[in-house]
């Protein structure tokens, strides 16, 4: 059953903007906690490296229910809002307030702290979770038309280009200036500021994005038969392990950068430049993909900017003797893989119209589900192995053996290709392309 489309085709600068606010909104704090968080438990409340690695890997493997829930709960939902449009308005408050929780670690004992960073962080990634699986719901629900969500996929990736400079490059001067010396008190400050940038986005994604698209498939599929419907659904599969690879290569990337830059290059400086150009050149390629993607085709395109991209990493150890080499292939390589983000906005929306044809029903919430937990398992699985990876090194803050820097070294270039490579392949099992999609939009829309 075709899917009822209402209102213009065409999006407003405004909406299209307030989109992207909906990802800064949800990444800001969650960039920083992936950023620093280990950092922070590990540096700042010396918890111990191998605890804090167990937390973030449980915590995510826990949302692998709550985020298949959500999701259904989203297909299920009808209000005078909108189906998406309520959970921004009901979590945004309640997500900000326990980002800050998670920097307000009381002075416990070593266990009572751990116990707090468990609940916190746990709680933190369900709140996301009925943020995030709605925000990625929503874009299949503004529009029917490639073009218009390669846009908006463009405009997300801006939002998420300036979440990760803010909480990558900007946290730690932030923490320095209003810290004073003081870091557990400057993280907190800082995530003051970031908890309130965050509602205000939050806010405007809810007051000006509209649904366009409505399931016209009655409420009420059982739930095991939609599971079952999506995992025959080869986009979605093909979407969520090349999300997955992503922020496994991402989540493991801004974790490990810090020790990389002040124990294998000496130059901590380089923490500033480089962290938010892991994906802070999303705000650059976010202008490069849409065109490239929409010419080339996702595809085509994606895979061209791996191969790339596996190239520009290749080179990388050839240069550390040389910063300005060094940063210059850095940034082609971010530049060519941040590309591919804007690829998997549009692959999961994509996947929508794919399970449409198939199946005859949208499901965008339990698609989106899927997604999102690739974004969060992805990430969690980065930064667990980084930690997993120092603890088995024996690595201490005080004393840095050559055998904890090879890890590092190790964990810095050779994880990144592996999974640049097993990205390239798996987009080659992408089931769409440019001309199909366009074919597709040209059909007669029935109720």
């Amino acid at each position: 059953m075709r899917a009822v489309v209402t209102g213009a085709p065409k999006l407003g600068f405004v909406e299209k903007l307030s989109y992207g606010f909906g990802d800064f909104g949800y990444s800001l704090a969650y960039n920083m906690v992936s950023a620093f968080l280990l950092y922070y438990y590990t540096v700042v409340l010396k918890l111990p490296a191998a605890a804090v690695g167990t937390l973030f890997l449980t915590a995510r493997l826990l949302d692998a229910v709550i985020d298949i829930g959500v999701g259904i709960l989203v297909d299920r939902t009808r209000t005078r809002w909108g189906r998406t449009r309520p959970y921004f308005l009901f979590t945004a408050l309640p997500y900000c307030g326990i980002f800050l929780a998670i920097f307000l670690v009381p002075d416990w004992g070593m266990d009572a702290q751990l116990v707090w960073a468990f609940v916190t962080f746990n709680l933190l990634g369900v709140l996301m979770s009925f943020g995030s699986i709605p925000y990625t719901a929503l874009m299949p629900m503004m529009t029917e038309a490639t073009d218009e969500r390669l846009k908006l996929g463009s405009m997300r990736s801006i939002g998420t280009s300036v979440a990760v400079i803010l909480g990558t490059a900007a946290t730690m001067p932030l923490v320095g200036l209003f810290g004073g010396g003081n870091e557990r008190r400057g993280f907190l400050l800082v995530a003051v500021l970031f908890a309130g940038l965050s509602l205000v986005a939050l806010t405007a994604l809810f007051r000006n994005c509209r649904e366009r698209v409505h399931d016209a498939a009655p409420v009420g599929m059982p739930v095991f038969t939609g599971i079952g419907e999506m995992l025959r659904n080869r986009a979605w599969w093909v979407c969520f392990l090349f999300a997955l690879l992503y922020f496994v290569r991402f989540g493991a990337m801004i974790s490990v950068t810090a020790f990389f830059a002040i124990h294998v290059l000496g130059r901590p400086w380089m923490i500033s430049v480089m962290l938010p150009a892991i994906s802070g050149l999303l705000l650059l390629s976010a202008f490069l993909a849409p065109p490239i993607l929409s010419r080339a085709g996702i595809r085509k395109g994606c895979f061209g900017a791996l191969v790339l991209s596996i190239a520009l990493f290749a080179a990388l150890p050839f240069t550390e003797a040389n910063p300005a080499a060094f940063l210059s292939l850095y940034f082609a390589a971010s530049i060519a893989t941040s590309m591919t983000i804007t690829g998997i906005f549009a692959m999961a929306a994509e996947a929508v119209d794919y399970h449409e044809a198939r199946f005859g029903v949208r499901n965008e919430g339990l698609l989106s589900s899927g997604i999102s937990l690739a974004t969060k398992i992805g990430m969690a699985m980065g930064t667990a192995a980084i930690a997993y990876a120092l603890a088995f090194a024996a690595f201490t803050p005080d004393h840095v053996s050559d055998a904890a820097r090879a890890t590092i070294r190790w964990s810095y270039y050779g994880w990144p290709i592996v999974l640049l490579v097993l990205q390239a392949v798996v987009i080659l099992f992408w089931p769409m392309n440019t001309a199909s999609a366009k074919d597709r939009q040209r059909k007669p829309l029935t109720a």
